[in-house]
């Protein structure tokens, strides 16, 4: 069962409460540049992204925002450190939301300033702690970096913004440690209600990233933690949504696409299955039906799977069984298969 969270928006698109999960995405563009920029966050929304952050490292970049803001679909999220004056200023030119830690920006007077702006706007504010950032005298009480020093910094911004009476805050509790990171979100869930931005912070490559931020976010999301999720990667931001999509998928929090089973093969496969399913892949990868396709190489277990499935295919000797709704409907030749189940695919 999901945990119970407050409800805030980003624009028009909801975060805790009911709301579906999200996936989130940051451009890696210097956000001055605004068509740069404004190409890499479409080419995110034609792959689903939800919601995008943009780096605000100066006014310049703050005002850009506006220009950014008129030609995107999705919410936008700036990212802000110590300035309190660009927190402002992305507000005035229409910002969704702030990734800014109150702590972070000085007296209480700056802190009141942010939150006035915020407030009028309906912007909601994200405090980020990540295991790099924690103050040291925060280190020392705990005995280091864990998920009791992660949790009592993030409060300690938390109450900071509650002190000046604002409430709509999203968290996030991030380390590139698989561990510490699902220890410090449960042990968040277990004391606030606020919305929780989960994941694995500076995961890696697209290939080492992915099976890190994986096995972090899938966890969590298990166990029902987790609102909205970014898969942090060193590459192609692109390549942050595609993961993030497949892991909601995987675990059944998004049903957009066809999902493929398909067996590893073996010695008694007798079909060309790797490269069909490659095919299959490229062909229905822009199909939106919730569906399963089973793609099995031999007799052993592939009628079986292919019976659990919506359509399937049992492969033989240079040929394969289709199966529909556990129903035999043809045998075809290796060099149709693929043309017919995606055939029968399109008919459903």
């Amino acid at each position: 069962m999901r945990r119970e969270s407050r409800e805030l928006l980003l624009g028009k698109v909801g975060v805790g409460g009911c709301h579906p999960i999200t996936v989130q995405s940051m451009t890696n563009t210097d956000t001055r540049d605004i068509e740069k920029t404004v190409i890499q966050i479409l080419e995110l929304e034609s792959q689903g992204c939800d919601i995008v952050r943009v780096a605000v490292p100066d006014m310049e970049a703050a005002q850009a925002i506006k220009k950014i803001k008129s030609r995107i679909n999705i919410p936008l999220i700036a990212d802000i450190h110590f300035d309190y004056r660009l927190a402002i200023e992305a507000v005035i030119n229409g910002v969704d939301g702030l990734r800014i830690n109150p702590g972070n920006i000085g007296s209480k007077d700056k802190v009141r300033e942010v939150v006035s702006a915020c407030k009028d706007r309906q912007i909601p504010i994200r405090i980020g702690v990540n295991s790099g950032s924690i103050k040291r005298e925060v280190i020392e009480k705990f005995n280091g970096i864990n998920e009791n020093s992660m949790v009592f910094s993030a409060l300690e911004h938390v109450r900071i913004l509650e002190e000046v009476n604002y409430n709509n805050i999203k968290i996030s509790l991030k380390a590139t440690d698989v561990a510490l990171t699902v220890n410090a979100y449960k042990k968040a869930a277990e004391v606030i209600d606020y919305p929780l931005h989960i994941g694995i912070t500076e995961a890696g490559t697209p290939w080492s990233g992915t099976i890190k931020s994986s096995i972090g976010i899938g966890s969590l999301l298990l166990m029902g933690i987790g609102d909205t999720i970014r898969v942090s990667l060193t590459g192609n931001p692109v390549e942050e949504v595609k993961v993030g999509k497949q892991i909601l998928r995987t675990l059944g929090l998004l049903k957009d696409k066809i999902e493929i089973i398909s067996c590893p093969t073996c010695g008694r496969t007798q079909i060309d299955l790797i490269n069909i399913v490659k095919q299959v892949e490229e062909r229905i990868g822009n199909i939106s039906k919730p569906i399963k396709v089973a793609i099995m190489g031999c007799a052993v277990n592939g009628p079986g799977e292919a019976r659990e499935a919506d359509l399937g295919i049992a492969g033989g000797a240079g040929c394969g069984l289709i199966f529909k709704k556990g129903q035999i409907i043809k045998k075809v030749e290796e060099d149709k298969l693929l043309d017919e189940l995606v055939n029968e695919i399109n008919k459903l």
